[in-house]
């Protein structure tokens, strides 16, 4: 309270004092096109920082600073704000979150589901467990102290993380598919109450994936009713994105209605061909819903293709025991046959690229579709899918080919939109270099400007910087973020509207997207002319819950 008490009386006294002469401060940009989050037009002007903050903003005569930029012909926004970011692991690999940053990305929200904590002992081993080309020690326990681990051993982005209902879940029950007991459930409401005092930004769920998924609705409302206490967002990939993607936002909006909770569909869409007209019903209902006051948003990544693993395509019974309840089945006859017969995808095997393999010898296929590898071995899709999550020991990671262009055109459109990259941050070096990965990574934030903004002409350069920074801001409910206004914390991206663009491909996707020139995070420059600095001056981004 008395470093926040200094802080404050010491920029009004800078203030006044700019009053009365010419003030001083760390860094002035000059005669940039702003663009300040809010939605609003842009205009002409000048942004000064001091320390870590936003000092003022406008046409700026009587304030110099100790450096100063022109930036004439750029744009000048907030910070961008990743909304579903897999950077867990490779935020600890390499700080310097090199694939967002140079896309303006100074936020990375974690924990779709999963969460990094809290944890005991048995989840302790299972995530050394799992671990694969990045390998750290897991030192540990509650979710606040991973976020103090990450900032303590330095990173260049601000992170933050919603806890995730299957993690919960997890330390209380392991992999049981059935409803937890009364004291299971106090065990796993205490847990969401600590998390969000320490910080968390509120409750996740990944309804498609195990233990996540054996959560009922009854269940999801009662832990969404705690975070409601603490003003924090329920958010959920959504229990069926394909024929039961109407079901799937109904429990959301009845979660939403029932638990009085803010809430938040991950990457909503209608995948398959055959499911794509489902789109403009789940619109639909999400609108009713919202005129209803129900406060409910959605985020996107900005690709027709999504990516997790081959394994979603085996039947539940074979995954809802875990990974190793799956390689168990495959390893009997009887239900590896069943499997065989049983296992379905969405898409067809030519439309399923295989991204990324734990065990070196199958690496050759990194790039191959599925549909190429059968070739080659002369098997069944069924079969070969089977057969090489068995010699990968992994769920394997794929990208599906099943969205529209026409409804990523729709969604983007759509006001209460954010964006994300559901994807981790990485590097075109070292570790990351030995998958492939989903464009997205590289590409998700700088593909909105260019894109769908400057190209197509799909929104506004205001409406697209709007969905990656006011808006997420103010739905996670995060202080001083999301805006370019005096006293809020210097995240400050400039960009050249007229150059950025993506240019990671599903072929090659470790490609660096250009035109972003200049970054700051909290008033410290982590990309200059388009280069990272090497500063890691991110911080832990509370939730409205944090108990200092």
């Amino acid at each position: 309270m008395i470093k926040n008490a200094f802080r404050i009386f010491f920029f009004l006294v800078l203030g006044w004092l700019g009053s009365c002469q010419s003030v001083t401060v760390d860094l002035v940009i000059r005669n940039g096109t702003i663009v300040d989050g809010t939605g609003k037009p842009s205009y002409s002007g000048d942004i000064a920082i001091h320390a870590d903050t936003l000092y003022d903003i406008g046409t700026l005569k009587g304030i110099k600073g100790a450096q100063e930029i022109d930036v004439n012909g750029m744009v000048v926004a907030p910070g961008f704000i990743n909304m579903l970011s897999w950077a867990n692991e490779s935020l600890i690999a390499d700080g310097r979150s090199q694939s967002d940053i140079r896309q303006g990305v100074t936020l990375e929200v974690l924990g779709e589901g999963f969460s990094m904590g809290p944890l005991n002992d048995e989840l302790k081993r299972i995530m050394k467990e799992e671990q694969g080309d990045i390998v750290f020690d897991v030192s540990w326990t509650t979710l606040g102290e991973y976020l103090e681990f990450l900032t303590g051993k330095g990173v260049s982005p601000n992170v933050a993380s919603f806890v995730g209902n299957a993690t919960l879940r997890q330390y209380t029950m392991g992999y049981e598919s059935r409803e937890p007991s009364e004291t299971e459930m106090s065990i796993m409401k205490s847990l969401l109450r600590e998390a969000m005092e320490e910080g968390a930004v509120g409750l996740s769920s990944a309804l498609i994936y195990v233990p996540s998924g054996h959560a009922q609705t009854d269940e999801l409302i009662e832990l969404a009713s705690v975070v409601s206490e603490y003003d924090g967002l329920y958010i959920s990939h959504i229990r069926g994105e394909e024929h039961d993607l109407l079901i799937a936002v109904d429990e959301l909006i009845k979660t939403t209605r029932e638990a009085d909770v803010r809430s938040e569909i991950y990457h909503f869409k209608a995948s398959g061909t055959e499911n794509w007209h489902l789109l403009d019903s789940a619109i639909l209902m999400i609108e009713q819903a919202r005129s209803e006051g129900l406060e409910i948003t959605t985020d996107m990544y900005t690709y027709n293709a999504s990516s997790t693993g081959l394994n979603i395509g085996l039947p539940s019974w074979a995954r809802e025991g875990g990974h190793d309840a799956t390689m168990n089945f495959i390893r009997k006859p009887v239900t590896r046959k069943r499997m065989i017969q049983e296992t379905k995808f969405h898409v067809t095997p030519d439309k399923i690229l295989l991204v990324g393999f734990r065990n070196p010898e199958l690496r050759k296929y990194l790039g191959w579709t599925l549909e190429e590898v059968m070739e080659e071995r002369g098997t069944s899709s069924s079969e070969t899918a089977i057969d090489l999550i068995y010699e990968d020991d992994s769920r394997i990671q794929v990208v599906y080919f099943s969205m529209s262009e026409e409804n990523i055109k729709k969604k983007i459109a759509l006001p209460w939109m954010s964006i994300c990259s559901d994807a981790g941050s990485y590097a075109t070096e070292g570790v990351f270099l030995k998958q492939s990965t989903h464009p997205r990574a590289y590409g998700s934030f700088a593909r909105v400007l260019g894109k769908f903004v400057r190209d197509e002409g799909v929104i506004s350069l205001e409406e697209g910087i709007y969905k990656m920074t006011g808006l997420p801001a103010a739905n996670l409910k995060i202080k001083k973020r999301g805006l370019l206004k005096t006293g809020y914390y210097a995240d400050v991206v400039v960009f050249d509207p007229f150059t950025i663009r993506d240019h990671a491909t599903f072929k090659d996707p470790h490609q660096y997207a250009t035109g972003v020139q200049h970054v700051w995070v909290n008033g410290e420059q982590v990309l200059k002319a388009g280069d990272h600095t090497g500063a890691l001056p991110g911080r832990v981004v509370h939730g409205p819950g944090y108990i200092e």
